[in-house]
């Protein structure tokens, strides 16, 4: 593939093929498999909740001293293809060099905010993916018709689901540090 542009492309596709696309902040581009998949960028609202779970986490890291790294819609490699996570928080030193992509050994949590055109992706799929590929805490936020976070730890090669935090209500985590939610406020402008 030279460039990175569709019409170039032969044969399946691999991670760098994927990474060395044209930035295009109308898609995220992800690679499952062989296949390359394009999902359209996320809305107002799914951006307005991310940043503010992003804040939180990050802010609670800090005080936590917990040496990790929070990222919004970054590149993950997994042993499968290329994701891209709406947040992933990361072993610090492990994301000290400007990459493109963050490998999965060094990711501690994903977040995935649901939004109609991928809840099937993000309720049964990308838990499957994580799951194989080792990720210890998956988190899904749901918007409608209230704000819920489900937060799940990896346990025997699948995630089990730890507690719903509701919104509301302030919910304590301990994984991957200690962290108090109330989702009620995420995605209210």
């Amino acid at each position: 593939m030279i460039g990175g542009s569709f019409e170039q492309h032969h044969g399946p596709w691999t991670v760098d093929d994927v990474l060395a696309l044209d930035e295009d902040r109308r898609y995220r581009y992800e690679l499952l498999g062989e296949s390359l998949v394009m999902s359209p960028a996320p809305g107002l609202r799914h951006q307005r909740a991310s940043r503010r779970l992003a804040n939180f986490l990050e802010a609670a890291a800090l005080v936590a001293g917990a040496p990790v790294e929070v990222f919004e819609a970054v590149n993950v490699t997994l042993p499968s293809g290329l994701v891209v996570p709406d947040i992933v928080v990361a072993d610090a030193g492990a994301t000290g060099q400007d990459g493109a992509s963050i490998n999965v050994k060094d990711v501690l949590l994903v977040v995935e905010l649901v939004s109609p055109g991928n809840a099937t992706m993000d309720r049964r799929f990308r838990p499957m993916l994580y799951a194989e590929a080792g990720i210890p805490a998956y988190w899904r936020l749901e918007a409608d018709p209230d704000p819920v976070l489900v937060i799940s730890e990896l346990r025997g090669g699948r995630y089990i689901k730890r507690t719903t935090a509701l919104a509301g209500a302030v919910t304590h985590v301990d994984v991957p540090f200690p962290f108090e939610i109330d989702p009620a406020g995420l995605a209210r402008q």
